[in-house]
């Protein structure tokens, strides 16, 4: 994280919506939200494996149930760490927070959307030609593609809260939160995710200072961090592994409301951990961080290697095990792309993962505002 210019004006601050700039003690607390990541987007990535592998063997093995436990918070999470650090170019010109915020997340979209699509150019065009594949690519323009759409998301987002940012936080909160709530189910990706999750990228923006100043009462008091964990772990799986007689919300995780609250528990049950982690260290923490520091590089290409290696095991039916299966495709997802990233670092082909400098509409040694946790107003 760079530091803070001299030259740089001080952020204003606005009475209805406090804010603080990071001090330097605060960037030697940032691991935590590497491991996080980490933690996140290993978990992502075996959801895509798990149930890939599931379909594929025309069954379910352990690893399903640890990706059932996981979905109220899988998601929220993501969202929420991407929200802590919107604050420190949301209130700067349009021209940087589009760099920042908009043109970074548009550049590997629409990279990958191409990459991933070419990938597939059969199962697209279904034989309808090259035709048929623009019109692919130009429907990825307004509807997020497979899962990328997340990156997607991301961009929308940071321009809504920019666009949001001048009203009070709680019509903020709450009007996301309702979003959330409401019944939404309109088929498009976009719209849907949109509802379903913004309120998870605004209550990062919103309570970034708070979700720190909880890391750090988890390092302080470690006893008691865990045993709240345990609980929190304890009523998630009650929760998620009691079913309804309702179609539309077949266990008691998935109700209105309680996915909401569980969202958010298990986002801060993410953070604790991630916390707890980086007090202990060690070689599963130092695994976790580099998935953290490179989560989009993982996000990216995970696909590749997880299809391929699913359908190699399943043909080649050496292995029976669901759960082993899903296992062994869920590490292969996550370590090929950082072994294709480094084995292209420093070579023409690192444009997979970083954008160009031609394509920045600031320099990328421009001076970067020093990031601003903005938090609800406290009593």
């Amino acid at each position: 994280m760079s530091a803070r210019s001299n030259t740089e004006p001080a952020a204003s601050v606005r009475p209805d919506d406090p804010v603080r700039p990071l001090t330097a003690a605060d960037t030697g607390r940032l691991a935590w939200v590497d491991v996080a990541k980490g933690i996140c987007i290993i978990l992502v990535v075996m959801m895509h494996s798990t149930l890939g592998v599931g379909e594929a063997m025309g069954g379910e093995g352990f690893m399903h149930h640890i990706v059932e436990f996981a979905k109220p918070f899988r998601i929220p999470d993501f969202f929420l760490l991407s929200g802590l650090f919107v604050g420190r170019v949301v209130d700067r010109d349009w021209r940087l927070f589009a760099d920042r915020r908009i043109v970074h997340f548009a550049y590997f979209y629409l990279l990958w959307l191409v990459l991933q699509s070419a990938v597939k150019y059969g199962h697209i065009t279904e034989g309808a030609g090259p035709g048929a594949f623009l019109a692919h690519l130009a429907f990825g323009l307004v509807e997020p593609y497979s899962t990328l759409w997340f990156i997607y998301l991301l961009a929308v987002f940071s321009v809504a809260v920019k666009l949001l940012r001048r009203l009070p936080w709680p019509v903020l909160l709450i009007g996301a939160a309702l979003l959330q709530l409401a019944p939404i189910n309109t088929g498009s990706t976009l719209i849907d995710e949109f509802c379903e999750r913004f309120v998870y990228f605004v209550a990062g923006y919103l309570f970034a200072a708070r979700i720190f100043a909880l890391a750090d009462a988890v390092r302080a008091r470690a006893g008691l961090a865990l045993l709240g964990l345990a609980v929190w772990a304890v009523i998630e799986a009650v929760l998620v592994f009691t079913p309804t007689w309702l179609t539309r919300h077949p266990t008691l995780a998935s109700l209105p409301v309680m996915s909401l609250m569980l969202g958010a528990a298990g986002a801060l049950a993410i953070v604790s951990a991630a916390a707890l982690l980086t007090k202990v260290g060690g070689p599963v923490t130092a695994v976790l961080r580099a998935c953290g520091e490179r989560s989009i590089v993982i996000y990216l290409a995970f696909f590749l290697p997880m299809a391929a290696l699913r359908t190699a095991l399943v043909k080649s039916g050496v292995i029976e095990n669901i759960g082993l299966v899903s296992l062994l495709v869920t590490v292969a997802a996550v370590a090929v792309p950082l072994v294709i990233e480094r084995a292209v670092y420093r070579t023409p082909a690192y444009f997979l993962f970083r954008r160009p400098a031609a394509l920045h509409l600031v320099g990328e040694d421009a001076p970067r505002p020093a990031p601003r946790l903005a938090s609800a107003p406290t009593a």
